[in-house]
């Protein structure tokens, strides 16, 4: 046997409350049944050919899906900037005359700065240098030969359970064979160099997703933050930087990784404000204060002065379904002269 009240809106809060969690992996535990962050090669080229550890896709339909979600409006453009909008004309029948726009996508731009959405959308050429005169690469073994590199992509999955409503900014930080990479808290991801930081990628906080982007960069457009062709990656005065093959390559496959970030998480705390009146719930829903199967009550549950006290609340729906209770840390009596108030609060995500 239960008794009812009906809460008002009144009665209930709904607060918002940002919480934060680290995490850190290293290696094959990155992708552990109990962390599922996954890495993926994307080709545009290798239709035929799959990656991923946990999920499996065609490298080529990542590299299609990634230009699609984050840099459809960067395509054409160069320098990592927004490509320039194409122009049509209305005519008065209704009919289009030009190019629809093709840069009004939502690419999940997190800055109002450069974005430096660099994307490669073709086989690319790049010098095989060694020695000291113009500095050392590490693609191929013939001194000014040239490689072709085929566009591809690396691609680090972070799981919605890990990274919640999105991954902090400037918080995330990536150490492979071929360097550490971080965030710069706009979205955009970086690899460490002695003459300072190149931009390599872009980071989707908001989806868990850390994107390598190969091809090649001039130091004044996509390299080092300072510009000019100085000391980078690979030798002094290349005028360029060329990133494809094995950093992708350690980025996706590599066993030797360690991935860190923390990651955001907003809970709810709905509080419900339950108020006994003086004269609600006088009587003791406990059959030990009724005796023999009328269930008249005892002499001192009927006396004026007798009290009853709660010790458990529950909360129910419409249909009388019982959704939660509420036990209280010990007995509390209700008052005969005033109101009693009990507040329940219930955490949610």
């Amino acid at each position: 046997m239960a008794a009812y009240k009906t809460l008002n809106s009144q009665d209930i809060i709904i607060s918002p409350l940002e919480v934060s969690k680290g995490f850190s992996f290293e290696g094959n535990a990155l992708t552990a049944s109990d962390v599922g962050i996954d890495r993926y090669l994307g080709n545009k080229f290798a239709v035929q050919s799959s990656t991923g550890y946990i999920t499996e896709y065609s490298q080529s339909a990542i590299y299609f899906q990634t230009q699609q979600l984050y840099y459809s409006n960067f395509v054409s453009s160069s320098n990592g900037n927004v490509q320039i909008a194409n122009t049509q004309s209305i005519n008065p029948d209704g009919t289009v005359t030009g190019r629809m726009a093709s840069n009004a996508f939502e690419n999940f731009i997190p800055t109002d700065l450069l974005p430096q959405r660099f994307w490669m959308t073709a086989s690319y050429l790049a010098a095989k240098l060694t020695g000291s005169a113009y500095g050392e690469v590490n693609y191929g073994e013939a001194i000014y030969g040239i490689n072709q590199f085929e566009p591809e992509i690396g691609i680090l999955s972070i799981p919605r359970n890990l990274f919640g409503d999105y991954i902090i900014p400037k918080s995330l930080k990536i150490t492979t064979d071929s360097g550490s990479y971080f965030d710069d808290g706009e979205g955009r991801l970086k690899l460490k160099t002695n003459s300072g930081p190149v931009f390599v990628g872009n980071v989707i906080y908001e989806h868990g997703i850390i994107i390598l982007t190969g091809g090649t960069r001039k130091d004044t457009i996509n390299g080092a933050e300072d510009g000019g062709y100085g000391t980078d990656i690979y030798g002094n005065d290349v005028y360029g930087v060329t990133f494809s093959g094995d950093e992708i390559l350690n980025f996706v496959t590599g066993s030797e990784i360690t991935c860190s970030f923390s990651s955001s998480y907003t809970i709810y705390e709905t509080q419900y404000k339950c108020t006994i009146g003086e004269s609600d719930f006088n009587v003791s829903q406990n059959p030990s204060i009724s005796s023999g199967s009328d269930g008249k009550l005892l002499d001192f549950a009927s006396e004026n002065y007798f009290s009853p006290y709660v010790t458990t609340i529950g909360l129910y729906n419409d249909q009388k379904d019982l959704l939660a209770v509420a036990k209280l840390g010990q007995p509390l009596p209700t008052s005969t002269t005033t109101d009693t108030s009990v507040l329940i609060n219930i955490d949610r995500q």
